[in-house]
């Protein structure tokens, strides 16, 4: 007779951050197979353009792996070694998961404002010519085009040739062969992926959406059914069959964990639970990073109430534009507000925020000044500035430090 495993809250995070690679520090300096090995186990690389400190994705990455060159990610991409489609929202992702969304592609229709069918049936001649000048010239950036004299500024007023490859782009014709500055360099589909035949290789929907429930699963590493679906954006999602069958054929087996219920865990996971599990990595996390991007999924399992504050008019703001949370030791303990000044080499914290019930330790002040410190000389700062901070950590560290060289 089987008998559900009962796990702590504690294990329960430790074992989700262990599945996401973040319950231990770096035992070694990174190296370019590191890079991809942390998105193949994260599934995904949510992409965002924000900079007031490093661009997300390569964040994500560093809060994984210590200090790297983030050149890494655009020579992955380069190379082919990942793609760039709508996932969670526009993602890296690994180039061998591509058939799990093709079926998006040739349906694009069906993906909301990221698909305008209108705009590509009035404008077909155009995006005719277009393709055609990939085709003959090479690829393209929106950049290369000119804006027309009756082109509006503005956020959303995109030039026509930029809705034409966004349009194109969500269809599956053009794939991002690189990236220039973070601009999007665009080619034709079948000059990237020219072995690729939908009769083939493309998996039918219900297929696809298995296997994204599949990695979805060794992604948490723990969760409940309900968190699933989130992870790829999964809309009419046969949930109950996956779990069914995930369960019968051992890939995931049912655990009760306190204070949360009845929970799954992932077979990968299992070898852990044969000695304690401890958390020691410290770390500055992007508020697009998979631990806390479902903000439902971050309340109940590390009671961490957060959202991102930067689509927030500044006066209705509780925290700050861009705050980043800071894990310790297995707990989200903190949150900061910062911006690189990049020209003077400084990380400025514009604010720092202690959880409910955070006891400031040695071990804490040690763990978080040194994760501040390792975040801000890997963007090349020299010094770190604190414009605010908690009176319980004054008479812990200066207002403002210099880095060691």
């Amino acid at each position: 007779m089987n008998t559900t495993l009962s796990l702590s809250l504690q294990q329960a995070r430790h074992l989700h951050l262990a599945a996401q690679g973040l319950l231990r520090a770096p035992s070694k300096r990174a190296r370019y197979p590191d890079l991809l090995a942390a998105i193949r186990r994260m599934s995904l690389l949510q992409i965002d353009t924000i900079q007031v400190v490093a661009r997300s994705p390569y964040l994500v990455l560093f809060s994984r792996l210590g200090s790297y060159p983030p050149v890494w990610l655009e020579q992955a991409l380069a190379q082919g070694e990942l793609f760039e489609y709508w996932a969670h929202e526009a993602c890296f992702i690994p180039r061998e998961d591509y058939r799990l969304l093709r079926h998006r592609m040739l349906e694009p229709e069906r993906l909301g404002w990221k698909y305008n069918a209108q705009w590509v049936h009035d404008h077909q001649q155009e995006i005719a010519d277009l393709l055609q000048h990939i085709a003959e010239q090479g690829p393209v950036r929106a950049a290369d085009f000119a804006s027309g004299a009756d082109h509006k500024p503005g956020w959303w007023a995109w030039k026509p040739h930029k809705r034409h490859l966004e349009n194109l782009f969500s269809a599956g014709e053009l794939m991002v062969s690189e990236r220039r500055n973070f601009q999007r360099v665009y080619d034709l589909r079948s000059r990237l992926l020219p072995e690729w035949q939908d009769a083939l290789h493309a998996l039918s929907e219900a297929d696809a959406k298995r296997e994204m429930l599949r990695n979805s699963a060794r992604s948490l590493g723990i969760f409940r059914a309900a968190w699933l679906p989130d992870y790829y954006r999964l809309r009419r999602v046969a949930l109950k069959p996956y779990l069914e069958e995930a369960q019968r054929t051992g890939e995931i087996v049912p655990v009760t964990v306190a204070d949360l219920g009845e929970m799954w865990l992932h077979r990968d996971l299992l070898p852990l639970l044969d000695a304690p599990l401890s958390a020691t990595h410290s770390a500055i996390l992007s508020p697009f990073d998979p631990v806390v991007w479902d903000r439902r999924r971050a309340l109940e399992l590390f009671q961490f109430d957060y959202r991102l504050e930067c689509y927030t008019p500044e006066a209705k703001r509780q925290y700050g534009y861009f705050v980043l949370p800071v894990l310790h030791r297995g707990v989200i303990k903190a949150r900061l507000d910062a911006r690189m000044q990049r020209q003077a080499r400084r990380l400025v914290v514009k604010n720092f925020w202690l959880e409910a019930d955070v006891r400031v330790t040695a071990a804490f002040v040690r763990d978080i000044r040194q994760a501040i410190s390792r975040f801000a000389a890997w963007q090349n700062a020299e010094s770190v500035l604190f414009e605010q901070m908690p009176v319980a950590l004054r008479a812990h560290w200066p207002s403002e430090w210099a880095l060691n060289s």
